[in-house]
């Protein structure tokens, strides 16, 4: 971090066990100020941000020596030679992983302006730099799927879709490292990262998704997009062919659950797959103990149409009365059960916004990584507690019936 030749960016986010830290994220990076060079402090609360620029040397060390020793537990750094990653585990051990540099010529020949690179590893010193997205708008692809013109500028009328590309890119990110780290024998060109898109539609986020792994995470990929509809897998299809990517995606034609997938994947996707086919690809990932999941779910019609015909819990009546409240208070408890199932199976979920509402009211992401781990007994009781008040059956449920008849029964009565 005190290489100013070396860093391009280090952030620091997270906190370490029986610890407390100032911020929730600090990122730093050097720019060029007119009194010369310097090292910048970017510390995030919830708020706003607070910019500090500090002087190279003894005041710079002393800097970067209080942030290491102030209790975060993750840092990320890029690095003219590559990225750097370091976690600090419960224990207090330190791990320091180095990812792969890449030279000009390492990438597969792509159509031009998909550039060989993993990311363009130059210093940006600029005090005021512009904002940073995950694919830049004037990439090929953009133009390809109609949503940016031949000059490179979104149009008007897709804006939305371009910001949810984006948005989803940087909820999966994070993800990608685990589904990597969960490959024993690593990802080469010979053993690309296996990713399957379940439901994939028209597939604007999947060739998104595409173009992320291979040009700027620098990771050689297989994807393998799913969906029932003969004329989705003919567009796509012609589509990929357009990209130069006819040999990293490929588009099957078949539903979910029965689709031919010819490697169990390292990740599933499925995004915006309505109402239960969002629970037949949560079930499906399962089934392949998929070690990566992200699912954006899409409209929630089972449990809603559940909660019409029965009795709320004492006290919740309100919840329900209304047709609009009731539709809105079924979407929270379809996921609110999804994610707990995924946990009572062996994996670790968190739900998040990955989109604006104002560019969709379908913004939920269910993101899930496999640990294997036995679920908590708090929280196989919290689930069936859950479905008990409520007198609902989740379809999630009902798929994984067997994985979920095998948990042990606390308290006589409560079934799953």
């Amino acid at each position: 971090m005190l290489d100013a030749d070396g860093l391009l960016r280090a952030v620091a986010a997270g906190r370490q066990r029986n610890t407390l830290v100032p911020f929730r994220r600090v990122e730093l990076r050097y720019v060029e100020l007119r009194s010369g060079l310097h090292l910048q402090v970017s510390s995030y609360d919830d708020r706003q941000a607070h910019i500090r620029n500090v002087g190279l040397g003894a005041e710079a060390e002393r800097e970067v020596d209080t942030l290491l020793a102030g209790g975060y537990a993750n840092w990320h750094l890029e690095t003219a030679a590559g990225p750097v990653d370091i976690r600090v585990t419960k224990k207090g051990r330190w791990l320091l992983h180095r990812g792969p540099g890449r030279e000009p010529g390492d990438a597969p020949d792509r159509p031009e302006g998909w550039g060989t690179r993993p990311r363009d590893r130059t210093h940006d010193r600029a005090h005021d730099r512009v904002k940073r997205r995950r694919l830049d708008e004037s990439d090929p692809l953009f133009r390809e799927l109609g949503i940016t013109t031949d000059d490179g500028v979104v149009k008007p009328t897709r804006t939305a879709k371009f910001r949810q590309v984006q948005d989803l890119l940087a909820a999966v990110d994070p993800l990608i490292d685990k589904a990597v780290d969960a490959r024993a024998d690593g990802v080469t060109s010979e053993r690309p990262l296996q990713v399957v898109d379940l439901g994939c539609g028209n597939a604007y986020l999947t060739f998104g998704l595409v173009r992320y792994l291979e040009a700027v995470k620098g990771l050689p990929a297989r994807v393998v997009g799913v969906d029932i509809k003969p004329a989705a897998r003919a567009h796509n299809s012609e589509v990929a062919e357009r990209l130069g990517l006819g040999d990293v995606v490929d588009f099957v034609e078949g539903s979910i659950n029965d689709a031919q997938v010819p490697v169990a994947p390292d990740m599933v996707v499925a995004l915006h797959a309505c109402d239960t086919a969002t629970d037949d690809a949560l079930a499906r990932a399962v089934r392949w103990q998929a070690p990566v999941v992200v699912a954006a779910p899409c409209c929630h019609h089972d449990i809603a149409r559940q909660l019409r015909g029965v009795e709320p819990p004492d006290g919740y009546r309100l919840l329900t009365r209304h047709g609009i409240l009731r539709e809105r208070f079924a979407d929270v408890l379809t996921d609110a059960l999804r994610a707990a199932i995924l946990r009572l199976v062996g994996y670790r979920c968190d739900v998040v916004e990955f989109v604006d509402s104002r560019h969709t009211p379908r913004n939920a992401l269910i993101r899930a990584v496999r640990t294997g781990a036995a679920p908590r007994p708090a929280d196989v009781e919290a689930y069936r507690l859950l479905v008990d008040a409520w007198h609902v059956h989740p379809a999630l449920a009902a798929l994984l019936a067997p994985d979920l008849a095998a948990l042990p029964v606390d308290r006589p009565g409560l079934q799953c």
